[in-house]
């Protein structure tokens, strides 16, 4: 394992009755915090095919994904022997387009919409805050954020 692992994270949105942006948040296995969909990169798929993989195991969100990464935030990744890396985390946007009733982690994990403020707060991570508050402002959206399409679910 490297002495810092590189993971990959799905920014599922979708726009609200007044257009706003919505942040699916789902929670982590062992602990119950809020978080987004991510994981390792995966033999054989690009990076934004593994962060849409993990937004379908997750969260059982389907969508539209960027290949254009948006952002990125650091953690500390607890592995299942106990040890602690510190992760850096490419975040890739995507726009739902429909939530399974059934899906893989289902009965590990809960999932919620969340404001984009509401969801900063609800974060551990403070450079992931930071970019879920940077969308709040249609001008600061990264292009590939505008590039996605924005139907409403």
């Amino acid at each position: 394992m490297p002495e810092i692992g590189e993971q990959i994270a799905a920014l599922p949105l979708r726009r609200d009755d007044k257009h706003h942006l919505r942040v699916l948040m789902v929670t982590s296995r062992n602990t119950g915090r809020w978080l987004i969909p991510r994981g390792w990169e995966m033999d054989g798929k690009t990076p934004w095919q593994a962060a849409e993989i993990e937004a379908m195991e997750e969260a059982g969100a389907k969508g539209e994904i960027s290949p254009e990464v948006i952002g990125t935030y650091r953690y500390a990744k607890i592995l299942s022997d106990g040890r602690i890396i510190p992760c850096v985390v490419r975040v890739y946007p995507m726009i739902v387009h429909k939530l399974k009733d059934d899906w893989k982690e289902r009965k590990q994990r809960s999932r919620r919409w969340f404001s984009l403020k509401e969801a900063a707060k609800r974060v551990i991570e403070p450079e992931l805050a930071d970019l879920l508050l940077s969308l709040q402002t249609e001008a600061n959206l990264p292009t590939a954020l505008r590039k996605l399409s924005t139907r409403r679910v």
